[in-house]
């Protein structure tokens, strides 16, 4: 059986316990700490493209644009 326990903790004590981890602890929860800033980043960037005004059949009208002028332009 497990307990769950909640502690009030600042960032300075959470801070001293890191430091207080092996190199390879250290390593590991870098890593963690980078794929979440980069899952961050990369949801922030989703929203802000992000459109109601965009359907599936405007992006296949503007494929369909764009390679049409291919074709011409490899026939020239």
């Amino acid at each position: 059986m497990r307990t769950a326990l909640q502690i009030d903790i600042t960032f300075e004590q959470v801070l001293a316990l890191v430091r207080q981890l092996p190199i390879k602890e250290k390593i590991k929860l870098t890593k963690e700490l980078e794929k979440e800033g980069i899952e961050t980043k990369q949801s922030g960037l989703l929203k802000t493209f992000r459109t109601k005004e965009l359907s599936l059949d405007a992006i296949n009208e503007e494929v369909e644009i764009v390679r049409q002028k291919m074709y011409e332009s490899k026939k020239h």
